[in-house]
């Protein structure tokens, strides 16, 4: 057996700030983000408002919308594993969330990246912020939201529910 051979252990960073060379990006997967189902709640209740109010002045069968399990369905992401050799020479693994320009990165890139620590401690930590010091680009990964999966319609007429659900209220109060 050969003792000489030595075999680099990925580790998974504790710093929050870690500068190196960027090796490579494994192959990408698709993570869900998580809907809470009260927030959800809330929202469908208020929109539900203004959309009986809509069918009862239009007097005809409502339009479509999404049900409630596709909302409850949270929207997806991109997780990219990322591969890189820090200043200690410590092979690193960290973890992409969302998307950045194609050409933002290249293997080889010396790289500054803010991370932050994953709810799954098992999980490497997940990139915040990137600076490419060898272009210069300061880069932020952006995933899916909450917010944005439910869209603006909903959300505007959620809002719309709320304020007149609120009126109705502050008005039988005062009387």
């Amino acid at each position: 057996m050969d003792n000489d051979l030595h075999i680099r252990r990925v580790v998974h960073p504790t710093e929050r700030i870690v500068t190196g060379r960027l090796l490579r990006f494994m192959e990408g997967y698709p993570r869900e983000v998580r809907v809470g189902q009260p927030v959800l709640l809330a929202v469908l209740t208020a929109a539900g408002v203004v959309r009986l109010l809509t069918r009862v002045l239009r007097s005809g069968g409502g339009g479509g919308g999404r049900r409630f399990k596709e909302l409850k369905k949270g929207p997806e992401y991109l997780v990219t594993p990322v591969r890189l050799r820090d200043t200690a020479d410590r092979l690193l693994e960290v973890e992409l969330h969302g998307h950045l320009p194609q050409s933002a990165l290249h293997p080889g890139d010396h790289v500054q990246l803010t991370l932050r620590p994953q709810r799954d401690a098992d999980l490497p930590q997940r990139i915040e912020r990137i600076v490419n010091l060898t272009t210069g680009q300061l880069l932020t990964p952006r995933t899916a939201t909450v917010w944005s999966h439910l869209g603006p319609p909903l959300l505007l007429q959620a809002a719309l529910g709320a304020l007149l659900v609120l009126g109705v209220a502050a008005c039988s109060a005062l009387t």
